[in-house]
């Protein structure tokens, strides 16, 4: 499949690591933590309770492989989405490795459901927010402007649990309003799973925004107090 591009040309952020956590500098000189830094403070207790559970060396040998099978099905897309993927297959020593097989359930939903392409790997930041990132995808879902995030996992996810997804991407939907005067109602988390397909959670950013501007407003006091 090929897709059509009206793609929307942002300025490109630096960025910085402070403490573990990821910082975009914005072209006006403001310095920003990431959206990830910020909704990943909803995770950090189970975070710990679980590396505490199984031990370190084995927690640390997940993550590491989960890292690496997401940052792979995400370079996957992004090639898939610029009609370049074919070209470049050969990055890929193992084509058909699971990281591919779980990308090649994911781009059978994108087959079906993204339209016209507005962003791909787009740097964004906010200064009402004040934070940044870097969205996966900007694109109509069936017919509908929409931020598309991909997450990977091993096993399917409930809808209750993700949250702090919901609120990313509805972070990324005010940070490409508030550089482009244009709005996006519609959120698409599309999870890529193992041998199970990709489950696709559809929200409105207004019914999540407010959670992450008070979880902004929580990483601010945490942050303060760790530094006093």
């Amino acid at each position: 499949m090929s897709f059509n591009h009206e793609l929307i040309k942002f300025r490109e952020l630096q960025t910085t690591m402070e403490d573990g956590k990821r910082f975009y500098k914005t072209p006006d000189g403001d310095s920003y933590p990431s959206v990830t830094s910020v909704t990943g403070i909803l995770a950090k207790d189970g975070i710990l309770a679980w590396r505490q559970r199984i031990g370190e060396e084995k927690a640390d040998q997940i993550t590491k492989a989960a890292t690496s099978r997401g940052n792979e099905v995400h370079r996957l897309a992004e090639l898939y989405l610029k009609n370049e993927l074919f070209s470049q297959e050969k990055l890929f020593d193992e084509p058909k490795s699971n990281s591919y097989q779980m990308f090649e359930s994911l781009s059978e939903v994108l087959d079906q459901n993204v339209g016209m392409v507005r962003a791909i790997e787009a740097p964004l930041y906010s200064h009402n927010l004040r934070v940044g990132g870097r969205v996966d995808l900007i694109a109509e879902w069936d017919g509908e402007l929409a931020v598309i995030d991909f997450k990977t996992s091993s096993k399917p996810k409930k809808e209750q649990w993700i949250d702090n997804y919901f609120m990313q991407s509805s972070a990324y939907a005010q940070m490409f309003e508030e550089l482009t005067e244009i709005t996006i109602n519609k959120i698409v988390i599309a999870v890529a799973l193992e041998n199970l397909g990709t489950q696709v959670f559809i929200k409105r950013p207004s019914d999540y925004i407010q959670q992450f501007i008070d979880l902004r407003k929580t990483y601010d006091i945490i942050n303060s107090d760790s530094r006093d």
